[in-house]
């Protein structure tokens, strides 16, 4: 599957989610780093009219985990998040929000994924550490 052709398919995952009302697209991938985008405006404001920390943990997780699901193409593996550490560095209140996820660590069971988001004028909004366990999507858990 070329670069098109991914990114086709995992902004088509979008469709009726949280991600598709966040206004969160996926841009770029290189086989290691994924990057996407997410309109700021009242959807994913806080009450002072600034991007609320929720929509940048929600946009950084969403690169993280999809970074590292799409590591396993044609396979019954995924990738689910099991912390997320963030730092809020600078606001914003309008334009868009470009996170870039990369690997700190692809372990087979276990990725470390680092996420930074900046501002259209490259100002750095928020730094995310998220780790993700790989899992067989198709083994049932039990309580």
């Amino acid at each position: 599957m070329d670069k098109k052709e991914i990114l086709d398919r995992i902004n088509q995952m979008n469709q009726n989610t949280m991600m598709e009302w966040m206004d969160i697209r996926f841009i770029d991938f290189t086989g290691d780093m994924l990057i996407a985008e997410m309109t700021v405006n009242e959807k994913v404001h806080q009450p002072y009219g600034l991007l609320h920390g929720g929509a940048s943990a929600a946009l950084a997780e969403t690169v993280g985990s999809v970074l590292s699901a799409i590591q396993f193409p044609g396979s019954d593996h995924g990738a689910v998040g099991t912390n997320l550490n963030i730092y809020h560095l600078k606001s914003a209140r309008d334009g868009k929000v470009i996170a870039k996820g990369s690997f700190i660590r692809k372990g087979k069971g276990q990725h470390v994924v680092k996420i930074d988001i900046f501002d259209e004028q490259d100002n750095h909004i928020s730094h995310a550490i998220l780790t993700n366990q790989i899992i067989n999507r198709t083994k049932k858990y039990q309580k």
